[in-house]
């Protein structure tokens, strides 16, 4: 299944800048990014337009309900600025009372897609 409503779906720049690419917050998650596909913080907004140009490509699973909302998980390929290309996994949650994914976490991962069944 897709991701539900992926055309209105909403990336943070904070939680790129902040974590993901943050070398002092998560050095792991930003040297796999540098590394992999060519990001960091000066780059961040070409993730950002990767993972959205690219999501609605991908199936997602539903993982449950957290209390705060509904949580799905998305492992995409993307190709990066560096033009490798390396799977990413993305986190999303559609919030009590909102319709719309928004991105929690995101880092690029060894994990395959197998059994997402994308079309």
């Amino acid at each position: 299944m897709k991701l539900p409503n992926v055309d209105k779906a909403v990336i943070p720049i904070e939680k790129l800048l902040n974590y993901s690419l943050d070398f002092d917050k998560d050095p792991n998650k930003a040297l796999a990014f540098m590394l992999s596909l060519g990001y960091v913080k000066a780059n961040a907004k070409k993730v950002i337009e990767n993972i959205l140009q690219n999501i609605e490509n991908y199936n997602a699973v539903y993982k449950g309900h957290n209390g705060y909302g509904e949580i799905y998980e998305a492992i995409i390929t993307l190709t990066g600025e560096n033009r490798k290309t390396a799977n990413v996994l993305t986190a999303w949650i559609i919030e009590n009372g909102t319709d719309f994914p928004r991105l929690i976490n995101v880092y690029v991962t060894n994990k395959k897609r197998g059994g997402y069944n994308e079309t």
